[in-house]
């Protein structure tokens, strides 16, 4: 799946990911391949994304909105 964290600054990531885990109004949530579509408002917290080579990063946010359908992940953050 397609993964894009988009700031008013920068593209800070767009890439493949096998998971990605966001910080939920409701509590964190997990996003893996062909996750049902979703939008989410994102609080303060960290996002975590494992790439297919394996490789696990996060990034820090202040919040921000997530969009999930067909396999893509969008993230705006602030």
């Amino acid at each position: 799946m397609t993964l894009e964290i988009i700031s008013p600054q920068e593209v800070v990531f767009k890439g493949d990911a096998d998971s990605v885990t966001l910080p939920g109004e409701l509590g964190k949530f997990t996003v893996l391949k062909n996750h049902a579509p979703l939008i989410s408002v994102l609080v303060e917290g960290s996002i975590a994304y494992r790439t297919p080579s394996g490789e696990e990063n996060t990034y820090a946010i202040k919040g921000g909105l997530a969009d999930i359908d067909n396999n893509v992940i969008s993230v705006c953050i602030y």
